[in-house]
């Protein structure tokens, strides 16, 4: 019979916040094994040092490093990959010979916890178990008597470590905030508070639970004096506007009354590229930079670097016209507000949308401009060649907004024409059936030789591209990140890649 793997945890700091269960499993253990830093006491043993039985066997675990910094021929990720399977060898022997092996993990187990690696080398080969721990955040949250988050609140968990300018855009998103592994991170992690517009209100929690707790304001903060067991905490009552109540539904309230500087109110769309920063185009990254609100479809929202003073509204993907009405109402009180959209916002984008509700005579003082960005259309055929080198027509196959009928009869016309085809929004998780009805309609007019061409991400890291025929696309295969080109009669496939001649004979 081999011993039992346990990993415990023994929450923040205190002993007196360990659980009944991670105590008396500590108390019957055979072997107790705990992390400690390079050159440190093992902060683990400090917490539960007086739960150890009489004669238990003591593994310390110590790491090599913890900074990144080492002589390791196969540097960090070698070192740590080395250590942890120092680590399981020396388990491995106890539970072999019948030993309970219990392994204790400040905080929880599974909340950012070193424990996890080995839990899960072993969980496959021992009998293991895991015991939740009370959180730091949670003691952090409890020291400064400040609720975290309330009803609908949002909160996310984020390490300090992420980039600054990732930091900022999360922390503008969220409602509430922990920003765990500071230390060295903290002068990033401020910077990013002040970009997101949320330092104020900001707390910094050290040594939460322990004797040594203090907490105070961030922008208190000496960047110099931060341990690595801190953490900020933004409470959800900090949030400048909730995300609910920033985004208006049909029902929602009337238009911001009209200010004296309604003459000069204005509205910029935004086309925002297919996805690589470069191409977003030198216009629309002037605008970006001076508007004080970014309005739009969640996931393009995201890809706006955020800044201090900036603020962001994002919203789902079928409430164009109320994002309208909101980015209107803002631009009528006096702000400067740009509506950002994928590709271009002129070619199934925002800027549709917004040009339908400022038909209102509510907004008849607002003057909405729009900024171009490259197309989708353009990147996929870019990648491909030149298919769209003559004439084409553009076509999207959602009928969330216009009848099936009047789809397949535009299509007929299209393939009639003999016009090369970009076909946008050909599939999504409740529309499977578009691409193989529009497949069929095609090669009424159309030879299976046809050629076809599928984007997928072009632009990110994902993308990718497929030269193939009409007659042997797999409908199956589309998804909503494609873009497909349908090439006319004479579009072909050269050493260069595919083409459509200028000429028509």
């Amino acid at each position: 019979m081999t011993g039992r793997f346990t990993v415990v945890g023994i929450g923040p700091g205190d002993p007196e916040l360990v659980t009944i269960k991670a105590a008396r499993l500590i108390g019957a253990a055979d072997v107790v094994a705990f992390h400690a830093g390079v050159r440190k006491e093992s902060h683990a043993r400090r917490i539960a040092a007086d739960l150890f039985p009489p004669g238990v066997v003591e593994e310390e675990l110590r790491y090599p490093v913890t900074t990144g910094t080492t002589d390791h021929p196969g540097g960090y990720v070698g070192a740590m990959t080395d250590f942890y399977a120092a680590c399981e060898d020396r388990l491995a022997a106890h539970l072999d010979e019948g030993r309970d092996v219990v392994l204790l993990a400040e905080g929880d187990p599974l909340f950012y916890g070193s424990s996890m690696y080995l839990l899960d080398r072993f969980k496959e080969v021992y009998d293991t178990s895991v015991v939740p721990g009370v959180p730091a955040f949670a003691a952090a949250t409890a020291a400064l008597a400040q609720p975290l988050v309330r009803q609908t609140d949002v909160l996310t968990v984020l390490p300090g470590t992420l980039p600054g300018p990732e930091l900022a855009r999360r922390l503008a998103d969220t409602d509430a905030a922990v920003i765990m592994k500071l230390g060295r991170t903290f002068p990033v992690v401020l910077s990013a508070l002040e970009e997101a517009g949320r330092l104020e209100g900001a707390w910094y929690v050290e040594r939460a639970s322990q004797p040594e707790e203090h907490w105070v304001p961030v922008s208190e903060v000496d960047p110099g004096s931060v341990p690595y067991f801190s953490l900020v905490v933004v409470p959800g009552d900090t949030a400048r506007v909730a995300t609910a109540d920033r985004m208006r539904t049909i029902a929602g309230p009337s238009p911001v009354p009209a200010t004296s500087d309604t003459a000069a109110a204005e509205l910029l769309v935004v086309g925002l590229g297919p996805g690589p920063d470069h191409w977003l185009t030198p216009e629309a990254s002037a605008v970006l930079a001076e508007v004080d609100h970014v309005v739009g479809y969640a996931p393009y929202v995201a890809r706006v670097p955020q800044r201090a003073g900036l603020t962001r509204h994002a919203s789902g993907n079928t409430v164009e016209v109320e994002r309208a009405r909101v980015a209107l109402d803002l631009a009528r009180a006096g702000e400067r507000v740009a509506v950002v959209s994928g590709g271009d916002a002129g070619v199934f984008g925002m800027a549709a949308a917004v040009f339908e509700a400022a038909e209102d005579p509510a907004y008849a003082d607002v003057a909405v401009h729009v900024i171009p960005g490259v197309s989708a259309v353009q990147a996929v055929a870019a990648r491909a060649g030149a298919p769209i080198g003559a004439d084409f027509a553009v076509l999207s196959l959602s009928d969330r907004l216009k009848p099936w009928e009047v789809v397949e009869r535009r299509l007929r016309a299209v393939a009639e024409a003999d016009l090369v085809l970009a076909v946008y929004n050909p599939a999504s998780r409740s529309r499977t059936e578009q691409v193989a009805r529009a497949q069929e309609v095609l090669l009424e007019h159309r030879k299976r030789e046809t050629v076809v061409v599928v984007g997928r991400d072009v632009g990110r890291a994902e993308e990718s591209l497929l030269v193939t025929t009409l007659g042997e696309l797999v409908p199956s295969s589309i998804d909503m990140k494609c873009l497909l080109i349908v090439g006319a009669e004479s579009t072909r496939v050269g050493p260069a890649g595919v083409w459509t001649p200028r000429f028509v004979r």
